[in-house]
């Protein structure tokens, strides 16, 4: 993918947890389209150098670090790193989640429910009480990922991470009201049902075999494409500092719910969709 190049965020630095790959690597490709310096990270030294070089080579000014977000040591080094490189953050992401596919939540393992919480809350909590310090003293746009489940709803057979999603939205509100006086914004992001490599190789619970294409057609009719997501997030950093606080961004408009309900009604009246149950 490419992105139109501006200079919406020119001299900005931008720091994005899991960002060499799927949605966290298009947020930093268009960071970076869009003027910014930045940084990414991962819990690999290939996959962090393997970006940079596809990112330098495009002309857009990057580095990184390898950090796993469940651990605080991690998060606190992969700050003070961009900080020593650039002298400063504008913008960090929260970016850095799991999902375990679709599955029966007594599937999962205790290691499962252990290690989507450490990354998907945890990890965001690291970011959010590391760089809040910051962004009070320096001014800066902290973002967090939400994603399906944010309002509370039910989400069968995604109950973990759905659960982890509210926690985040819950805590982004929080987080934003504690912090109204300082010149740091704080928002979510729900970048919806995106096509990444989520969906290559999707755990699926046995029993949910049989409806295990579904997802499929969930996609075709909700469906936000990795442009949209990176295009969004340059608008809500570009932000001034403590102008806007709290806000919950869903690129999943009531226009294409709507439209998605009829493409899905259409699925299953063409019996393209099984029963989950």
């Amino acid at each position: 993918m490419t992105f139109p190049r501006s200079d919406t965020l020119t001299d900005k630095v931008v720091v994005i947890t899991g960002s060499t790959r799927g949605i966290g690597r298009s947020i930093a490709e268009a960071c970076g389209a869009a003027g910014a310096r930045i940084m990414v990270s991962s819990r690999t030294d290939a996959s962090v150098a393997e970006t940079i070089e596809a990112f330098t080579t495009r002309n857009i000014e990057c580095s990184g670090k390898v950090a796993d977000v469940s651990s605080a040591d991690d998060v606190a080094q992969l700050r003070d790193t961009a900080i020593e490189t650039y002298g400063r953050i504008d913008a960090w992401v929260n970016n850095a989640g799991i999902s375990l596919g679709y599955q029966y939540f007594d599937d999962l393992s205790a290691e499962d429910v252990e290690r989507i919480v450490s990354i998907n809350i945890s990890g965001t909590m690291h970011g959010c009480r590391l760089l809040i310090p910051y962004f009070t003293e320096h001014g800066g746009i902290l973002l967090n990922m939400s994603g399906r489940g944010f309002r509370g709803e039910s989400t069968p057979f995604t109950a973990a991470y759905a659960s982890t999603k509210a926690a985040v939205s819950s805590l982004t509100k929080s987080l934003a009201a504690e912090n109204a006086h300082a010149p740091i914004s704080i928002h979510a992001l729900v970048p919806g049902m995106v096509e990444t490599d989520f969906y290559t190789d999707i755990r699926i619970s046995p029993r949910l075999e049989r409806s295990k294409n579904n997802w499929r057609y969930a996609l075709d009719a909700f469906g936000v494409s990795l442009e949209e997501v990176g295009t969004k997030t340059v608008e809500v950093l570009a932000q001034d500092p403590g102008r806007i606080t709290g806000k919950t961004y869903s690129l999943l408009t009531i226009g294409k719910t709507m439209r998605g309900i009829v493409k899905m009604m259409w699925h299953r009246s063409r019996g393209n969709l099984v029963s989950e149950v």
